[in-house]
């Protein structure tokens, strides 16, 4: 049932933030549909099948990619040169042409006429059996969630990270009994800057785990365990960002996690990504996600970790309309949409509360069929745990009279060292108080008309208008390039991998690409969505 509307907004406002939010992304858009990546043509390859690593650790899809770029290029992608020389032998996969590839043994060629046709029948076909593949493992996600039950919202999510995932599978067990209903595996620092994806199991992050593919599949196959075990199903997290964007988010479809941070600025934003290669590897990662029916979670929370909370409210409200024109074109319906936002405001502010009151229960209103992600304290978070403890009840109790769907539990030690087990247990403890305690108070919560928690969401509203008319005029390159969104200046020619960005050529093929644009799993075209209206 979707949320009550409290707050007395105007529905002509909403209806023109959102025009404004789809005039502003239509030119990413039609970039990411005429442009590739290095990284969008592996993911082609490893959809199709291919894994593994050399020696020292490089994968051969990098491998095999980099020989076609080197030769032929990738304006016309990877799938008819690749598939043109598997048809001419003498390769019996495509690990074996990678690997003589990688020795310098390949000719590759762009064919023409029947040998074109006959590569491109093989690389769809091969497509093909990669989606099918993914389409099998969401059915087994159906299956899950019919044997063990699925939470009642809101779910409590819990993040484990020792580095070596032979650590994080039994605490992220134990976090499961104890509570939590999603379980997230933060990424090692700086994967996001790697244009490779690391394989096998893994042992020695740094403040994380790496996202592999064996990783993927040993953490799901544990929580599998303890959701039959608890008679629930539990949600694995992963991290769709960064330079491998496209390969992470089809090895996520492929071993069946849940959920993925994917976001569509902050790569850009915090971790330097160009902006150009971000969107096109978006596009498709986004595409994949909604074929695997992975709940995506964006990240405008971060925006309030560099901005301050009041005066950037409305920057968070406009890139999550943002985020929403971007998912709804890539054929992710709003129960995929998982918009970040934050508890952000400095608590020496008078009338924190309410205020973040308003934001929260505004980007409710917003987003009533998304499964919304708030996030915890950190930014005020100073060393005094009690206050720490305290103010995490009270981002408990926002969550819970907001109707928020996700809840990220806050660690009263947050910014002073990696979290004790025995304060993930209090954090913990506080949530699961709050929201038994106060679990229907939703219903009860409802704002006066005139009253300041409607009156500043209505404010915040307004100026998410104003700002995205802007960046509508502007272009969002140009806005992302003044810091418009989390401060930081990135301009459209800067930033990590913008080597890797490809314009397509006239007969480009990716085969994964024209399935997915051309079936909706959902069973509506995609970008359907684009003129979405809440409810007047």
């Amino acid at each position: 049932m979707a949320p009550q509307r409290k707050l007395d907004l105007d529905p002509e406002v909403v209806r023109t933030a959102r025009r404004l939010a789809a005039r502003a992304a239509e030119p990413i858009i039609e970039m990411a549909r005429t442009h590739t990546t290095v990284s969008v043509e592996r993911a082609l390859l490893r959809l199709a099948g291919l894994s593994g690593a050399d020696g020292e650790g490089r994968p051969w899809a990098n491998h095999l990619a980099d020989a076609v770029r080197d030769q032929v290029g990738l304006e016309h992608g990877v799938a008819l040169p690749v598939w043109d020389a598997l048809a001419r032998g003498p390769y019996g996969s495509l690990a074996h042409l990678a690997r003589e590839a990688a020795r310098g043994r390949v000719k590759f060629r762009l064919p023409a006429g029947s040998d074109a046709a006959t590569a491109t029948d093989a690389a769809r076909k091969a497509a093909r059996s990669g989606i099918t593949r993914i389409d099998r493992r969401r059915a087994e996600r159906d299956r899950m969630l019919r044997d063990t039950g699925d939470p009642a919202q809101p779910w409590i999510y819990l993040i484990v990270a020792t580095g070596d995932i032979y650590e994080d599978i039994p605490q992220a067990q134990a976090a499961a009994r104890e509570g939590a209903d999603v379980v997230a595996v933060i990424r090692s620092t700086g994967q996001s800057l790697l244009d490779f994806v690391p394989e096998g199991p893994t042992r020695e992050g740094y403040a994380g785990t790496y996202a592999t593919q064996d990783n993927f599949r040993l953490m799901r196959a544990a929580l599998d365990d303890v959701s039959r075990e608890l008679g629930r199903y539990v949600r694995l997290t992963n991290y769709a960002s960064g330079l491998c964007m496209p390969e992470i988010a089809t090895l996520a479809g492929l071993e069946r996690l849940d959920m993925m941070l994917n976001d569509c600025m902050y790569g850009i934003i915090f971790r330097d990504i160009n902006p150009r290669r971000t969107f096109v590897d978006q596009r498709f990662s986004r595409q994949i996600h909604a074929r695997a029916g992975i709940v995506i979670n964006t990240g405008e929370d971060n925006y309030l970790t560099t901005a301050d909370a009041v005066d950037a409210a409305h920057t968070v409200v406009a890139s999550q309309l943002l985020n929403e024109r971007f998912g709804h074109e890539a054929g992710l319906t709003d129960a995929q949409l998982g918009l970040g936002h934050a508890f952000e405001i400095n608590p020496a502010v008078p009338q924190s509360f309410r205020l973040e009151l308003a934001h929260a229960q505004l980007v409710r209103e917003l987003f009533p069929d998304a499964p919304l992600k708030y996030m915890p304290p950190t930014k005020h978070m100073t060393g005094n745990i009690f206050a720490g403890y305290l103010l995490d009840a009270f981002f408990n109790l926002a969550g819970v009279m907001t109707g928020q769907s996700i809840i990220l539990i806050g660690m009263m030690t947050e910014g002073i060292h990696t979290p004790w087990l025995s304060d993930r247990d209090l954090a913990l403890e506080n949530v699961r108080y709050v929201r038994d305690a106060c679990g229907g108070l939703a219903d009860d919560f409802v704002p006066r008309p005139d009253g300041f928690v409607a009156q500043r969401a209505r404010q915040v509203l307004g100026e998410t208008v104003e700002l995205l008319d802007k960046v509508a005029g502007d272009g969002m390159l140009t806005a992302i390039a003044e810091g418009t969104f989390g401060v930081t200046r990135r301009p459209a020619d800067g930033g990590k991998g913008l080597d890797g960005v490809v314009e397509r050529a006239p007969g480009y093929l990716n085969p994964a690409i024209e399935i997915l644009d051309a079936e909706d799993p959902h069973g509506a075209r995609p970008g359907a969505h684009a003129e979405q209206e809440v409810p007047a």
